[in-house]
């Protein structure tokens, strides 16, 4: 049997599989080749294992990402596929960004039986959300609200809503999207209203420093558009130094060849929320957002931003 064209690293939730084989899918294509000459590597990770607790409280989005980067550096994989929300500011050295998929949509979707909107759910509503960012943009608008832990994948937080155990959750509608179960979804949450996460919706591949035959193999599948939001929305949180145990949104999108970007952090309790939007070019990307990030930094009264460890 052949040696494997390129081989794929990828965590084994179904969401994670989704997007490995999305990425298996473009690269066989763009090459020319069987799918199978593609090899993917399920790895687990220490953020699977967590289920009984917040990840911020565990140790925040490297959980997520660690054990791939291991297996990468140590050269089992040649790639590893990430939901770009999940990754650090900052990979470990020898690691980088290689480039992204053409984004999903971005926004968060609302499932619940109970109710069609936000705003039709009962006084009181228990909204489950494993994200400290929908926790607090859902206090700011229904501070009534109870927001308790949902942790698991995609398929059992639906299942939970469903059968009554919580009145609603949010969950991102790229997933959904990727998982086919977008009818699920009660309601689409506007960005204006709800600013997603950095990242959210966008599938990151990562390299080896390098590794130059991988870089060119991969080339053909990355999206430019994507690349530079990205940019904007990382350079944003590497300014705010965010991690998982601060509420963060950021999104960066490209309007006649232009870079439009809104930021937000949040109190916990979503009783504040400190805004920034900013436009540039698209070689700017990255300064917009760091800009952004240092100009809601200054404004930040002492507590709001979580400390990493």
């Amino acid at each position: 049997m052949s040696a494997a064209f390129l081989r794929i690293g990828t965590r084994g939730s179904p969401l994670a599989l989704a997007q490995a084989y999305e990425t298996r899918r473009r690269l066989a294509a763009v090459h020319d080749i069987a799918e199978e000459r593609i090899e993917l590597v399920i790895i687990k990770t220490t953020g699977d294992a967590i289920v009984d607790r917040p990840l911020s409280e565990a140790g925040g989005k490297g959980l997520f990402t660690k054990e791939l980067d291991i297996v990468q550096l140590a050269g089992d994989i040649d790639i590893a596929v990430h939901s770009a929300k999940d990754l650090p500011t900052q990979l470990p050295d020898g690691l980088d960004v290689g480039g992204y998929l053409p984004r999903e949509d971005v926004r968060d979707a609302l499932i619940s039986p109970r109710a069609p909107t936000i705003a039709a759910l009962p006084r009181g509503a228990k909204v489950g959300t494993a994200s400290l960012r929908r926790a607090a943009q859902l206090k700011r608008l229904r501070p009534d609200f109870e927001t308790p832990l949902l942790r698991g994948n995609v398929q059992t937080r639906l299942n939970k809503a469903e059968a009554g155990e919580i009145d609603a959750t949010l969950l991102a509608l790229a997933g959904l999207k990727r998982l086919g179960l977008a009818q699920h979804a009660t309601a689409v949450l506007e960005i204006g209203d709800f600013l997603p996460a950095v990242g959210q919706g966008a599938i990151a591949i990562s390299v080896r420093t390098d590794d130059h035959l991988t870089r060119t193999r991969i080339a053909g599948i990355l999206h430019h558009d994507t690349g530079v939001a990205l940019a904007a929305e990382r350079a944003f949180l590497h300014a705010l130094d965010g991690s998982c145990r601060t509420p963060i949104a950021g999104h960066a999108r490209i309007v006649a060849g232009r870079v439009v970007f809104a930021g937000s952090v949040l109190r916990m309790d979503g009783s504040e929320a400190f805004d920034d939007s900013r436009e540039g070019t698209v070689a700017d990307a990255a300064r917009i957002g760091a800009e952004a990030g240092r100009a809601i930094l200054d404004r930040l009264p002492a507590g709001v931003l979580a400390v990493k460890a």
